[in-house]
């Protein structure tokens, strides 16, 4: 079954992997989450909002791909703390650089520093997908969660609220200031919960986090997001047994582990 995408095994296979998935993470205690794009959709909340912000002001932008060149500039901006070019920066701090940039590349002038900033925070707001805060509240019932992100302390808490995500601490990158997929982020979790590596399941909508999480001995859960990256964007696809769970949305992931 290589190859295949969630949404496309058959109901019987479906159901047989979610008996072996219960089995496997038998002894996982705590589940920890990939937040943007996993759990929020960045690219459809920044659209909405950039397109509702910019009407009154007669901006004309392309707000899908303004939000793309947002995200593009996430991974540079944090190989530059990585390589000591930047001293440790939040992710707030990490945005705001790449925005004013944008705002140069886009045209958008004129704006005072409270609009700036307010801008900035649109992160703080994304919204959920729509199976994200009742799935969370489902697993909460059977594991800690928390989300194990890049995003800032403040970041994700307002997030949480704004969203209702119904988080049970906020765990991540600034807390010991090194971004995923470094080892010291993913290591953490358990130390933090108190609880052993294997105890731990991190659940991420990308492959490449969750086979960092299980080099460092994290179990792992997959959740399939076909339209993180807008319609014929691509999105990462798993097959049943590539990660511990393969379920196609969070109520999925809850119903095959609780």
């Amino acid at each position: 079954m290589a190859g295949l995408s969630v949404a496309a095994i058959p109901l019987p296979v479906v159901r047989a992997v979610a008996q072996e998935a219960r089995r496997n993470v038998m002894p996982v205690k705590a589940l920890v989450f990939d937040t943007f794009g996993t759990i929020v959709d960045w690219r459809g909340s920044i659209i909405e909002e950039g397109a509702a912000w910019g009407k009154p002001r007669g901006l004309k932008i392309d707000w899908a791909r303004f939000a793309d060149r947002w995200r593009a500039g996430y991974g540079p901006s944090m190989d530059k703390v990585r390589k000591g070019e930047l001293p440790w920066t939040r992710l707030d701090d990490l945005h705001r650089m790449i925005l004013d940039q944008l705002l140069v590349e886009f045209g958008i002038a004129g704006l005072t520093e409270q609009e700036k900033d307010h801008w900035n925070r649109v992160w703080h707001r994304l919204k959920p997908w729509p199976d994200s805060v009742a799935g969370l509240t489902r697993l909460k019932k059977k594991f800690t969660i928390a989300p194990l992100s890049n995003g800032n302390i403040a970041l994700l808490t307002d997030m949480a609220k704004n969203s209702g995500l119904p988080w049970d601490v906020i765990l991540g990158a600034e807390l010991v200031r090194h971004y995923k997929p470094d080892r010291e982020v993913y290591v953490s979790a358990s130390d933090f919960l108190g609880i052993k590596p294997e105890e731990v399941m991190m659940v991420a909508a990308h492959s490449g986090d969750l086979k960092a999480a299980r080099s460092y001995g994290l179990r792992t859960g997959f959740i399939y997001r076909p339209n993180e990256n807008g319609p014929g964007g691509r999105a990462d696809k798993a097959s049943p047994g590539e990660f511990d769970v393969v379920s196609t949305d969070a109520l999925d992931l809850a119903k095959q582990l609780v």
